[in-house]
């Protein structure tokens, strides 16, 4: 299938659309999607293009699976992220926090200037995550748009496919990325460099990568070949059925957050200080 085929692409893609089309759009329940991935070294065996292609192929079969009135639009993907912790590594391309908070701070911007009220930051690169959190808020507050993130790794995909030390330490080119990768553009993978490489933090009781109390790191101080995970375990079939569930969750996730109102979550009871002569339990 060529790339700006299917319903994503042919329906859901909003720059298909003329300024006429996009100014006459209903925007009540409109969801706007961005997706932000990467362009990284993901080991020997997977390309560069490995998070961004991941997440362009999760969303082609999100938008599948979308009831035809839903109101979701496709912005073309941002490509490239914040992948300094990569840059020891030939092939990856990065972009400062500061640039990309302001490409993400543009497009809100714009998007609000449109017209439309909601928009979903997704993303496929865990060095983006931070920052994308941070982003999601300071364009909730500078435009007043109803932002939401998701990281498609977050869902429950990979129940029963992969191992506990997988899911644990495989963060980066391992059993996971290696399946999808697989059933997405197989010709794209080579196999036969897959390692299976695995953080060495057993001894620490407190300190890890992603939880409890972090370490700052770079690739290269936790993995000797860039991945960190076991890529040799990797199957298309696995990748297929990651890919399937998590268009499932999303594709429901989308029809709620089309929904959202922010202004719900406020509770219903004001409450409203009192001033009755009272300074600190003392009569004034």
């Amino acid at each position: 299938m060529f790339r700006y085929e299917g319903k994503a692409w042919e329906e859901r893609f909003l720059p298909r659309l003329s300024s006429l089309q996009i100014k006459e759009l209903p925007k009540e329940d409109a969801l706007v999607v961005l997706p932000v991935g990467a362009v990284e070294q993901h080991g020997w065996h997977l390309p560069v293009m490995t998070d961004s292609l991941i997440g362009e192929a999760l969303l082609t079969q999100t938008m599948e699976r979308l009831p035809d009135h839903s109101n979701v639009w496709l912005l073309p993907p941002v490509s490239y992220g914040k992948s300094n912790e990569h840059l020891d590594y030939a092939g990856t391309i990065s972009l400062s926090s500061n640039t990309l908070l302001g490409v993400l701070s543009d497009i809100g911007a714009s998007l609000k200037r449109s017209g439309f009220r909601r928009l979903l930051l997704f993303n496929t690169h865990g060095g983006n995550a931070d920052l994308l959190n941070v982003a999601a808020r300071e364009i909730r507050v500078a435009t007043g748009l109803m932002v939401f993130y998701v990281n498609p790794h977050s869902l429950d995909t990979t129940s029963g496919l992969v191992t506990e030390e997988e899911l644990e330490y495989g963060i980066h080119g391992g059993d996971i990325e290696t399946s999808m990768v697989l059933a997405i553009k197989p010709d794209w993978v080579r196999e036969e460099l897959g390692v299976s490489e695995m953080p060495d933090v057993s001894q620490l009781e407190f300190l890890t990568m992603e939880g409890k109390i972090r370490f700052a790191w770079a690739m290269s101080d936790i993995s000797h070949s860039g991945v960190a995970g076991d890529a040799t375990k990797a199957t298309a079939e696995k990748g297929k059925i990651m890919l399937e569930r998590g268009a499932a969750e999303l594709a429901k996730a989308m029809l709620e957050i089309s929904r959202f109102e922010i202004g719900r979550v406020l509770p219903k009871t004001r409450h409203e200080p009192s001033y009755d002569n009272k300074i600190d339990g003392r009569e004034g």
